[in-house]
């Protein structure tokens, strides 16, 4: 029996979006098993959702896209993204790209993770075109301010980013 590919796709997926969704579908194409990574936290990044939402709204959107193709596990970590890639038994890492300026930091990361474990690989895929300019960061921007983030994330999703942008104002 071959041995089972196990692809690492990491991420803070705050919110997620469709740009992640499109990704996961396409990734579950190229492995066995998928492991979405989410980062517990993130200094550079100021989350509007708890780890255990990000969790719960992942595993709500990501289930249906496995297609009977792939496994899909999501899992949370707090530490480099290739030791956790090694502790999933990952051979592969999946990033998105949206446009060049993605790219570089991307390179930066791959070259990196390379050189502390040249076992596992990063595959790069290209967002669809419809996705391209959809950003987590933008979205929840989007959000806060009142505007309707409905063709970036699904139904569910954007109902929830909604309450909470709702309850940070109330906050203000």
């Amino acid at each position: 029996m071959p041995k089972k590919r196990i692809g690492l796709y990491p991420g803070t997926f705050d919110p997620v979006t469709l740009g992640h969704l499109d990704i996961i579908k396409r990734a579950v194409k190229i492995v066995d098993h998928l492991v979405i990574g989410i980062v517990s936290s993130n200094s550079a990044k100021a989350q509007v959702f708890s780890i255990e939402e990000r969790v719960e709204m992942m595993r709500h959107e990501a289930q249906p896209l496995a297609e009977a193709r792939a496994t899909i596990e999501v899992k949370t970590f707090d530490m480099l993204q290739v030791k956790f890639a090694h502790s999933v038994g990952a051979s592969v890492v999946i990033r998105g790209l949206r446009a060049v300026s993605d790219f570089e930091y991307e390179f930066q990361m791959a070259a990196m993770n390379q050189r502390m474990d040249k076992e596992i690989e990063t595959v790069f895929l290209m967002a669809d075109p419809r996705n391209q300019a959809i950003a987590s960061r933008l979205v929840k921007e989007i959000a806060m301010f009142g505007g309707d983030v409905t063709h970036f994330t699904t139904p569910y999703v954007a109902e929830r980013l909604v309450k909470r942008c709702r309850e940070l104002g109330a906050k203000m």
